[in-house]
């Protein structure tokens, strides 16, 4: 089975409540997606942009997973559930751990100074973040021919 890479990042604005997420997802082909809302929660946009990433991923399929370290505590609960399991988002966890289920996977911190797909993630989510701000809810596919400008897939 081929592994899966999956570089996330999400961005949240406190002051406004908008958040945005976005995923560039390498496999047997590459592709990725954007999306944001209002009135959200940094923890939630991780969340929502984890299991959009998830969605297709063929089953049995290992994943190796690279996101910033706000995004990256969000996920290491579903590696090593803390000892009091958090509290919110409860209908998007339940799914990431259906999703996650008998998967194999691992959680890496991405490097902010390299020009990687996690750079070019960490952009699409600012990007999504403002987007929602102005017109809600949203997700849309990352096109063809950006992905094929980031170095590193």
């Amino acid at each position: 089975m081929t592994p899966v890479r999956i570089w996330i990042a999400a961005a949240h604005d406190p002051a406004h409540l908008n958040g945005g997420w976005a995923y560039v997802r390498a496999g047997q082909e590459v592709s990725g997606m954007a999306g944001g809302e209002r009135r959200t929660t940094r923890a939630r946009t991780t969340l929502s942009g984890f299991l959009a990433a998830l969605k297709d991923v063929p089953a049995g399929a290992p994943l190796a997973v690279v996101a910033p370290r706000p995004d990256a505590v969000v996920l290491h609960a579903f590696l090593k559930p803390p000892k009091d399991p958090p509290a919110g988002d409860l209908d998007l966890r339940a799914a990431v751990e259906k999703a996650l289920a008998g998967r194999a996977w691992t959680l890496a911190l991405g490097d902010p100074e390299a020009p990687t797909p996690f750079n070019f993630t960490v952009a699409w989510a600012d990007t999504a973040s403002e987007k929602a701000k102005m017109g809600g809810a949203f997700a849309v596919a990352i096109p063809k021919t950006n992905l094929a400008k980031v170095k590193g897939l």
